[in-house]
């Protein structure tokens, strides 16, 4: 990037080593077609919504469109029309190489948001991010819907969220991972009516089993059908949600909404060994960015010939020096994101060659970095249709059950995705560090995310990755990646045992079972403090063998998804 100070010589060798890649996936016009079409996604209604439009001769960008509205539908602790998320799409063509696009649905900070925003008499208040109507940007996902539908898909749009309208009208059955974040988020739900009277049950959590529906968003979904973007963004729709908000004490208007749009950006693309290519996401994902530079470190340590132990130390250790330079990036639109720096080959050397094979290296020795937070409930599936169409996404609407505030007469519960950005530029976290600027609240701004939608593509095979989990998304990503670069099946991938170290808090946590005894205290006699934690994330993996044609996916034993698939038509 101009004036950031690259230097010449690694951009040259980067784009050289970019330009091998795209000649290997070249190679794929002999590749044999996908033997059937494949969904990974966290819930079953999610899939089966994906397959019957994949049955009505729907392409994979067709079913991405019904699988986002029917998370939007039946996880409305993770995702929903009223939050927005990022799109990776692969689009086959035939005997050239494969076209990448990602689609920037993240939400935008309302037109009236500034920087101090959330602070009160000289504090930060950082409830007021998280709660209410003034905690919520503005949505993308509708519009990702339509721009799907309208410039990738086959079917019209009607057709693709009818699942999705018809699961609002019939109702969704309350599962443990449904009762699991409504508790998280009991008094928060409580706080508005209309939360309460859709998502509880007389102000309780309901049973397993019990039918939660959605008629107004049913409603909302219809009008979304019908009149495509503007059937949101604009209209009855439009004006309930400037109403609602601005009753509750948001800032939104009606400019706000007529004024988003989907961002297409470049995918990020970064050469790895064995003619592997890394397609993921750019900022305002960080994600994408932490996982490159963290494999580009592990390519030059040994890594593969490791014991578990060993293996662990250099993936904490390369994971701590990619995470300390998050505080660099924010919204491409608003700030310059030095990444080709951060990727260039002599950079990640060096980074390389100051990780100490024996000896943890504190993050108190590294140059500090801005802090940062981020939810950690997201949405991510996965779909790869007969053709070799893909799409890998992540939503969001930020904690679970987003701001915990549903707008009346729509029925969309509102992100609270304001809270991703730095909302106290003067004041500090419990570390001693400075908020980043780069990712300060400014009017139409985006919030930085890790959300990391990934494939890795060689002319052998495609493999798609990714996951909920907030900061710990890209270490998620980074552990199923490593299992699928060791051969290993791909059931394994989603159901790896976790650990995660993101620079600061300097500590190791881990799932139970991810080390035992003799290996805590070994990495403990290294130098790491490590603490336990509850199992996390629910990751969706695909691959596609193009030698045989074989296609298989996965989903994580954590969540309630399982694969489902589709015979090719011959």
């Amino acid at each position: 990037m101009p004036g950031d100070g690259t230097p010449a010589l690694p951009l040259r060798l980067g784009r050289l080593l970019a330009g091998l890649a795209l000649l290997a996936l070249a190679a794929t016009a002999e590749a044999q077609a996908p033997v059937r079409a494949a969904l990974a996604t966290p819930h079953p209604e999610a899939s089966a919504a994906g397959r019957s439009v994949l049955e009505q001769g729907g392409n994979a960008f067709d079913a991405a469109v019904a699988v986002a509205a029917s998370l939007a539908v039946i996880e409305p602790y993770g995702s929903g029309l009223g939050g927005g998320g990022f799109f990776l799409l692969r689009e086959d063509q035939g005997d050239a190489p494969a076209r990448y696009r990602f689609l920037d649905a993240r939400e935008r900070a309302p037109l009236a948001a500034h920087a101090e925003l959330y602070v009160r008499d000289g504090r930060a208040r950082p409830e007021l991010s998280r709660d209410g109507a003034l905690a919520a940007a503005i949505p993308g996902l509708p519009a990702a819907l339509v721009e799907l539908a309208a410039r990738h898909g086959r079917l019209p749009l009607r057709d693709s969220l009818a699942p999705a309208i018809r699961q609002a009208r019939d109702g969704l059955a309350v599962d443990r991972l449904y009762r699991q974040r409504a508790e998280f988020r009991l008094s928060a739900l409580r706080d508005d009516p209309e939360s309460a009277r859709l998502f509880l049950a007389d102000g309780e959590i309901p049973a397993e089993g019990h039918r939660v529906r959605q008629p107004e968003l049913a409603a909302t979904l219809e009008r979304l059908a019908e009149r495509g973007h503007d059937g949101f963004y604009a209209g009855p729709v439009a004006e309930r949600l400037v109403t609602g908000v601005r009753a509750a004490g948001g800032i939104w208007s009606a400019e706000d909404l007529a004024r988003y749009r989907v961002v297409e950006r470049q995918p990020l693309r970064f050469a790895l060994a064995e003619g592997r290519e890394l397609i993921g996401a750019p900022p305002p994902s960080a994600g994408g960015i932490a996982l490159a530079q963290s494999l580009g470190m592990l390519e030059r340590l040994p890594w593969r010939a490791a014991d578990r132990v060993q293996r662990a130390h250099y993936v904490v250790e390369a994971s701590r020096r990619a995470f300390r330079d998050r505080g660099l990036l924010g919204d491409p639109d608003f700030v310059a994101n030095p990444v080709e720096r951060l990727l260039a080959p002599a950079y990640l050397r060096e980074l390389a060659a100051g990780i100490d094979p024996q000896r943890a290296t504190p993050s108190s020795s590294l140059k500090p970095a801005p802090a940062w937070r981020e939810g950690e409930h997201t949405s991510h599936f996965a779909v790869l249709d007969a053709e070799g169409h893909a799409v890998a996404a992540t939503l969001s609407i930020n904690l679970p059950f987003g701001a915990a505030f549903t707008v009346p007469g729509t029925g969309v519960l509102l992100n609270d995705e304001m809270d991703d950005f730095a909302a106290d530029l003067q004041g500090s976290n419990a570390y001693r560090l400075t908020a980043s600027p780069a990712n300060a609240v400014a009017a139409g701004k985006r919030p930085l995310s890790s959300m990391s939608p990934s494939f890795i593509e060689s002319a052998d095979d495609l493999a798609a990755f990714g996951t909920p989990g907030g900061s710990r998304i890209p270490g998620m990503v980074l552990l199923a990646v490593l299992d699928y670069l060791d051969g290993q099946p791909v059931r394994r991938w989603p159901s790896v045992p976790r650990y995660h170290h993101q620079y600061l808090p300097d500590v190791i946590e881990h799932e139970p079972g991810a080390f035992d005894a003799a290996e805590i205290a070994e990495l403990q006699r290294r130098g790491h403090p490590l603490k336990v934690r509850e199992p996390y994330g629910n990751q969706q993996v695909l691959h596609w063998d193009k030698r045989s044609g074989a296609v298989e996916a996965a989903s994580d034993p954590r969540g309630l998804g399982r694969p489902d698939y589709l015979p090719a038509r011959r």
